[in-house]
């Protein structure tokens, strides 16, 4: 049976990185991370639905972002979804989902999350002028100084 397990999301932090190491001294670091998505409803409005992830990450992956990364800022992460269960302080059973980072790139600041469109400037106005052969023998690149071969 074939299985595949990769997600990739973009978002931004909604607290600061939560760095930690196991007894080994492996670097672990949590990261809260809202992933926002858009939609008109059934009457035509704009809506917003935010989904709230944990995102794990180890070793020195965890550590750069723990010196990084602050709540606000937004990354783009590919991982796999891992489960875990414990028991808390009552006894009973807690399960959580929780993304595994294979990858965390961390987006420009100055990147709006919630930006649709990017301006792209305007078209030239000028048409380009034209470009002449060089005739047989002639190189054109010699105007340089250099001959390119």
């Amino acid at each position: 049976m074939v299985s595949f397990n990769k997600v990739f999301l973009m978002g931004n932090l909604t607290r600061d990185p939560e760095l930690r190491y196991t007894p080994q001294g492996t670097a672990v670091a949590n990261l809260g991370l809202a992933v926002n998505r858009y939609y008109k409803d059934k009457s035509g409005q704009n809506q917003k639905d935010t989904c709230f992830l944990t995102i794990v990450a180890w070793g020195q992956m965890a550590e750069v972002c723990n010196q990084y990364l602050q709540k606000g800022s937004q990354i783009l992460v590919e991982g796999k979804l891992q489960s875990r269960s414990w028991q808390d302080n009552e006894g009973k059973k807690r399960s959580t989902i929780e993304v595994r980072a294979d990858n965390i790139q961390f987006m420009p600041k100055n990147v709006k999350p919630d930006a649709r469109e990017v301006d792209l400037g305007e078209e030239p106005k000028e048409e380009p002028k034209d470009i002449q052969e060089p005739e047989a023998g002639e190189n054109p690149l010699s105007e340089l100084g250099e001959a390119v071969q």
